[in-house]
């Protein structure tokens, strides 16, 4: 299909500091109108946009962490100086460092950093165990890791650097970074929460590697020089390490605050996905830098203080995935929260229900709008408008500059007939330059056709005629019933409608005469009745009787990754063993 995106005019950069909302700018609409991303998108690397920022808003706050607040200015002194100590132990263009790290400020010291060395940044999620963590550590080669003085992360990390071929090891004191008497707490009261830092060879105190001195200048080609490698492992198979370029990430951060149709004055974001993680990298972190904003940052998702924190900080945004705005409401400080600054919260990583979409938006009297993203493109794929015609049940539109086709789901080499659900495909600038060390699976990801270079996703879509993308299912997740297919989030759609029923997925299972046939499991919403029973019949008089569940299985919980979405390979691994 042609390029369709949101026709917004870009965001006037916030120039005041207030705490009224301004009213959103009139939606244009047009949807439809040709793109040309290298003229609108210029190459921008990540160390020219953190330093326009710097320029600009210098003497505002970047981050507030649990009530500290650092200005830009404050964080682009330490990220100079870390970025000299990189270079004194003779890091830089080509190299890889990792940070293994949850949401603090020292993720942002170390990320600019990293990038004005001309170093590689790849993150390793907080939850990886010694294992996970050395073999993405041999994989990417990294030879420095950064790290927190807390035992979730330190033990691991310590281990990893003794046997593995890590040079360097950092940590950062978590006390050195809190309030002074959330510190000294810390310190006094609470010992048990940190870690000892060994002191052993190659093992630093972040402090020890900030060098004062001049940077030395490094050419960077945002176009193809990496920024960060990317771990994705997809629903199935050995993590991969997603190449992003630095114009990868500078072009999705435009791309988010071009679409954002609200010129409010401030600009604060919560930040409690996980930065580790691409669908905060992009909405969180890179957008609200570019955009001079705020973030409030948490370092792990509790409902009742992400509450206080929207309250206390006077949120104006706040991206998150289906389960966490289910947490929030199921708070009971979620009635007492003032939402009067808010104005947008963005659900992605899971398809958002329908009956979460319309009781947060009753709660909170904000908008919750549903996108879509991938770490091969950096983030952000689609979204539904923030202030507009928006189509619930959809992803929305794909962003500017970007194109989506449908693919025929049995020869990928070809476009999906007229009508019919195809694989979704992507070209635009924020997609991956390839896989790290693995040109077999980046051949196998894309496709060229018509002349362009197309990403394939491997989700099953259908793209109405007003241009909305309608998502089905993974292809990988179709379950083949006796010939049939049935697609997994069809059925948990149906499911989640049910009042007894809180959170819902759906697997194939072996059967003899079928192959396969669907079963739910299901986490039941408190205070409800309904047996597994009650809950199999009522589905199975509204699917189709190849949709049938063979039975629901009623759990306390279902498994979710660090960001929390629901983790169908977890559950598949745990239920069938594979």
């Amino acid at each position: 299909m042609s390029c369709t995106a949101l026709a917004v005019g870009p965001v006037t950069l916030h120039t005041a500091i207030m705490d009224e909302r301004i009213g959103p700018r009139a939606w244009r609409e047009s949807y439809a109108h040709p793109c040309d991303w290298q003229q609108d998108f210029a190459p921008l690397a990540m160390p020219q946009m953190f330093a326009g920022s710097v320029a600009a808003y210098g003497e505002r706050v970047l981050a507030d962490f649990l009530g500290r607040t650092f200005t830009y200015r404050q964080i682009d002194a330490e990220a100079r100086r870390f970025a000299c100590g990189l270079q004194s132990l003779g890091l830089g263009k080509g190299d890889r460092i990792g940070l293994f790290l949850p949401n603090v400020p020292c993720y942002l010291s170390a990320y600019f950093g990293a990038f004005m060395a001309g170093v590689t940044v790849v993150n390793f999620s907080p939850l990886y165990t010694a294992t996970e963590l050395e073999a993405q550590v041999a994989d990417s080669g990294a030879r420095l890791l950064v790290t927190l003085d807390v035992p979730a992360l330190l033990p691991t990390a310590c281990k990893v650097h003794r046997e593995s071929a890590l040079e360097w090891l950092v940590v950062a004191r978590l006390s050195s970074m809190l309030p002074f008497w959330k510190s000294l707490g810390l310190r006094l009261l609470r010992r048990k929460d940190i870690a000892a830092i060994p002191r052993e060879e190659g093992v630093f105190e972040f402090t020890d590697v900030l060098h004062e001195g001049d940077l030395a200048p490094v050419d960077i080609e945002p176009m193809t020089d990496l920024a960060m490698l990317q771990y994705t492992g997809g629903t199935t198979g050995t993590p991969k390490g997603a190449m992003l370029t630095h114009q990868n990430l500078t072009v999705n951060a435009r791309q988010i605050e071009e679409i954002d149709p609200h010129a409010h004055a401030r600009d604060v974001i919560v930040g409690v996905l996980p930065f580790f993680h691409v669908f905060a990298n992009a909405t969180v972190l890179n957008r609200t830098v570019y955009d001079g904003g705020t973030i409030a940052m948490l370092p792990r998702f509790d409902a009742g203080q992400c509450l206080a924190t929207l309250q206390r900080v006077k949120a104006t945004a706040m991206p998150g995935v289906p389960t966490m705005y289910q947490a929030l409401l199921d708070h009971p400080d979620m009635a007492r929260t003032d939402f009067s600054s808010l104005f947008t919260c963005i659900s992605g990583g899971a398809p958002l229900p329908g009956p979460v979409k319309a009781r947060f938006e009753q709660a909170s009297g904000a908008t919750l709008v549903e996108g879509y993203g991938l770490t091969e493109a950096a983030g952000v794929v689609a979204t539904n408008p923030f202030d507009g015609p928006e189509r619930p049940g959809t992803i929305g539109h794909p962003m500017p500059g970007t194109d989506l086709r449908l693919l025929d789901k049995d020869d990928p080499t070809r476009a999906a007939a007229s009508g019919e659900p195809g694989e979704l495909a992507i070209n635009g600038p924020q997609v991956m330059a390839g896989y790290w060390n693995r040109p077999e699976a980046a051949s196998a990801v894309f496709v060229e056709l018509e002349g362009k270079r197309w990403l394939r996703t491997g989700d099953i879509a259908t793209i109405d005629e007003d241009g909305y993308v309608h998502l089905i299912d993974r292809s990988k997740d179709m379950i083949a019933v006796g010939g049939f297919k049935v697609f997994p989030s069809q059925v948990e759609e149906i499911l989640l409608a049910n009042p007894a029923v809180r959170e819902a997925m759906v697997l194939g299972v072996p059967d003899e005469y079928h192959g396969e046939v669907p079963r739910a499991y299901v986490v039941a919403e408190s205070g409800e009745a309904a047996s597994a029973e009650d809950i199999a019949a009522w589905l199975n008089e509204r699917v189709g009787k190849h949709e049938r569940v063979d039975k629901v299985v009623l759990r306390d919980s279902l498994p979710k990754t660090m960001v929390g979405k629901l983790d169908r390979k977890a559950l598949r691994a745990e239920v069938l063993g594979k």
